[in-house]
């Protein structure tokens, strides 16, 4: 496609080069490729269910090595609260015309909620200077949602309150605190990063420093924590059905933010030894905060541990110090503990071929992934997915990824068992201490064309790779099973009624 002068100095502004509109517009007309499945990442065939000496085992290793070790707990935080507040913007639209069987359940308990005293009072207030009108058949839900009032689909998702103790309410990002000095502390010290939006930096930073003391003085531990903005030059263009590039009234070429996928650039400038993924809204409240961090020590142990093998086979290689016993024994760990399917004809291989073979596939980031048994929830699972070369590897798949015409397809998905909670532990340095360029192990082939609307018009939206499937193609991965307990994430605001947001005590 021939853009003007004007699209290319715009888009150069944004970081975006001539050459990735080019590709953008060539996603679009060839379409994503779909995943090839193979069969679901199952308990016993791609899924480690540990037992409890292994478990013990692994929080012994842990505990023994995270004094020498640097750790980060990474958090993507950049939404706002908009889509938790779905079905009662639409409540408020319809005037409660409708059966609105989720607001109801809202309303019937929204004393249960941590921010109702707040807007109970704010709605009396209103009542007595007669700015609420006759009639108004929800001033609450009003309250919560009106720009000029609380505006509470507009405040980040990570700064809005979550729980209700009996001294204070607390938002996802203090809980995200509390959970970081249980396991990803060291010497005292907690260091977290947050993927935020720009505009929000100034209410992160502050409610911080409001909170900051009465947070150390509880856990004893100090917090050093940073903040990234998703880069405008992961920004991708929208097109319309034609493959057209969309325009502002001004006659500039619409970017739409490029997806969770981008954050690979944010966490690619990280630099620590062992770095936690999890999402903003995966809280629980403080009486099972110690059982959730438990699981993520052990997923950090067997990360420490599979790093001790794979980094003493590099040091062995490096030192010409193999034969092919080793070979076989470096192969073995590979398909065993990684679950890698290895080339076919590795048998025909010199000894060369095969350690230069082998350490290729050793010299990789490494990620240890919970899974939760699969209640129903939507998102990605693991699977074993056959790569354009032939070979088969363990992937997180999300379901956009999957053919919906394709009936072996489906049939493989929807015998999945489990669910990827997005409970990650990352290592992401080599043998030699040197971090990995991340950008380098990516399935850049793996983004996935949406299907929006802009002033009711519909659209095609390019998203990058997303952040743990495509964008982690290339890494060397193992899932384990998680209990449930792990996995409480908020998507509604109905979702706080559950259990693990309930203060009980």
């Amino acid at each position: 496609m021939n853009f003007k002068e004007n699209d290319l100095e715009f888009a150069a502004l944004r970081g975006v080069t001539h050459l990735q509109l080019q590709e953008q517009i060539a996603i679009f007309r060839e379409g994503t490729r779909y995943a090839n499945l193979c069969a679901p990442a199952i308990i016993g065939n791609g899924i480690h269910r540990l037992s409890d000496k292994e478990e013990r085992d692994l929080i012994t290793i842990f505990h023994s090595k995270k004094q020498y070790l640097d750790l980060l707990k990474f958090t993507p935080a950049s939404g706002a609260a908009t889509r938790m507040f779905k079905f009662l913007f639409q409540y408020l639209e319809e005037n409660n015309t409708t059966n609105n069987t989720n607001a109801s359940l809202f309303l019937e308990n929204a004393e249960k909620f941590p921010f109702y005293k707040e807007v109970k009072k704010i709605v009396a207030k209103k009542k007595n200077e007669g700015k609420l009108p006759n009639g108004d058949h929800c001033p609450f839900t009003k309250t919560m949602l009106d720009k000029d009032l609380l505006n509470y689909g507009s405040t980040p998702k990570g700064l809005f309150p979550f729980h209700k103790y009996s001294s204070h309410n607390a938002t996802a990002f203090e809980e995200h605190l509390f959970e970081a000095a249980l396991y990803a502390s060291v010497n005292n010290r907690a260091k977290l990063h947050f993927t935020i939006s720009e505009t929000h930096l100034q209410k992160f930073t502050t409610t911080f420093k409001n909170e900051q003391k009465r947070i150390e003085d509880k856990t004893g531990v100090s917090f050093d924590i940073n903040y990234s903005y998703q880069k405008s030059s992961t920004d991708t263009i929208a097109v319309d059905l034609e493959n057209n590039p969309i325009r502002t009234q001004e006659g500039d070429l619409y970017f739409r933010p490029g997806g969770h996928g981008a954050l690979i650039e944010n966490l690619n400038e990280q630099v620590a030894d062992i770095i936690f993924i999890k999402n903003i809204d995966n809280v629980v409240v403080s009486e099972y905060a110690e059982e959730v961090a438990l699981h993520k020590i052990i997923l950090a142990g067997k990360l420490i541990s599979l790093q001790e093998k794979a980094f003493n086979y590099l040091h062995l290689i490096d030192k010409k110090e193999v034969n092919t016993d080793l070979i076989l024994e470096i192969t073995e760990f590979l398909q065993n503990e990684f679950g890698l399917k290895l080339t076919p004809n590795l048998e025909t291989l010199s000894l060369n071929q095969k350690i230069q073979y082998v350490k290729e596939m050793l010299d990789r980031p490494i990620r240890v992934c919970g899974m939760v048994p699969n209640k129903g929830e939507p998102g990605g699972g693991p699977f074993w997915v056959k790569e354009e070369n032939g070979n088969e590897s363990l992937q997180i798949i999300e379901g956009v990824q999957i053919d919906p015409d394709n009936k072996q397809q489906q049939e493989i998905k929807n015998a999945s068992t489990h669910f990827n909670p997005v409970d990650i532990v990352c290592g992401v340095k080599n043998y030699k201490g040197e971090k990995y360029d991340l950008i380098k192990y990516m399935d850049k082939k793996a983004s996935f064309i949406a299907q929006k609307t802009i002033a009711g018009e519909p659209i095609k939206a390019l998203e990058h790779p997303g952040l743990w499937n495509g964008a982690m193609a290339y890494w060397n991965s193992i899932f384990i099973e998680v209990p449930l307990i792990t996995f409480n994430p908020v998507k509604t605001v109905n979702d706080l009624l559950k259990p693990a947001h309930q203060v009980t005590s």
